[in-house]
């Protein structure tokens, strides 16, 4: 799940490349034909990974789902302060 700098919007994808998709967000921010860019969601707060795309793309549709609240509460439990993990990723 990625964010915007306000941590007002999220964004659930779906990737084999979490650094490459990351900057692809980046490079598209301000870009009103994507969501990710009209929108500066191009933190990322949140991420599974699994070994086979069926459950990926399982997931995604679960997260999407559901509702705020709860999306929140699950980035909380997994990065209580919402810090933005690109750097992370593309060590």
């Amino acid at each position: 799940m990625t964010t915007n700098p306000e941590k007002t919007v999220l964004y659930i994808g779906v990737t084999n490349d979490l650094s490459r998709r990351l900057f692809e967000h980046t490079e598209n921010k301000g870009n009103p034909k994507t969501f990710a860019g009209k929108y500066y969601c191009y933190n990322l707060v949140y991420f599974e990974h699994f070994t086979h795309i069926v459950f990926a793309i399982e997931r995604e549709k679960q997260l999407k789902k559901l509702r705020r609240e709860k999306k929140d509460a699950l980035i909380d439990s997994f990065n209580p302060n919402w810090r933005f993990l690109n750097v992370d990723v593309s060590e």
